[in-house]
């Protein structure tokens, strides 16, 4: 297998996971990973990009993919039919550690919902909700970017579980992903808030 060439397999948690297998040391840049998605492409997109996320004590990775996130949910908001990154975003490499972490921390935390994962509630997946999905989800991106331990976890969570549910027409489960984060928004907002009465009041 030459260094470039890059494994699929049949779900995405297997693709992540052959990805890893076949990796160079170096790893695949985030294009070069998301020409093998085959799914929805917004969907899977944030969903990769999330798996380091939620991963407890995983460094260095959710820097790398914190901000490509943050775009795609983006342009999901702007209603935008496929996503695009630019080549800054794009040529971001995760090398082979980082992608087997992501695909074991995947299968350990989130291979539950390959099992529950079905199509219902199938109006709020559809192309008139993917604009206020997009929204809450760049909103829950951007709490990721705060720079306090552990921010990544939960939000990453939400937005794992949102996008799976909106790639797979489940929106029972997108509206699982977005509730957890929304509550999580609003305890970081509220901490802050109290923090700088404390502060300065």
């Amino acid at each position: 297998m030459s260094s470039t060439e890059i494994p699929t397999e049949k779900t995405l948690l297997q693709t992540i996971e052959a990805l890893a297998a076949g990796a160079p040391e170096n790893g695949f840049s985030l294009r070069e990973i998301f020409d093998q998605l085959d799914e929805s492409a917004f969907g899977a997109g944030l969903f990769l990009l999330a798996l380091p996320c939620c991963i407890p004590f995983l460094y260095g990775v959710p820097q790398v993919v914190s901000l490509p996130m943050m775009a795609l949910a983006a342009q999901m908001a702007m209603g935008r039919e496929q996503p695009w990154m630019p080549d800054k975003l794009a040529n971001r490499h995760i090398d082979r550690k980082g992608l087997t972490q992501m695909a074991s921390g995947g299968r350990k935390w989130l291979g539950w919902i390959e099992h529950i994962v079905r199509p219902r509630l199938t109006v709020i997946t559809g192309k008139r909700s993917e604009r206020v999905i997009g929204l809450f989800l760049c909103i829950f991106c951007a709490s990721i970017l705060v720079p306090l331990p552990m921010t990544n976890t939960v939000p990453g969570f939400a937005v794992a579980i949102a996008s799976f549910g909106l790639m797979q027409k489940d929106g029972l489960m997108v509206i699982g992903g977005l509730i957890i984060g929304t509550a999580w928004v609003s305890g970081l907002i509220g901490a802050v808030m109290l923090g700088a009465v404390s502060l300065f009041g």
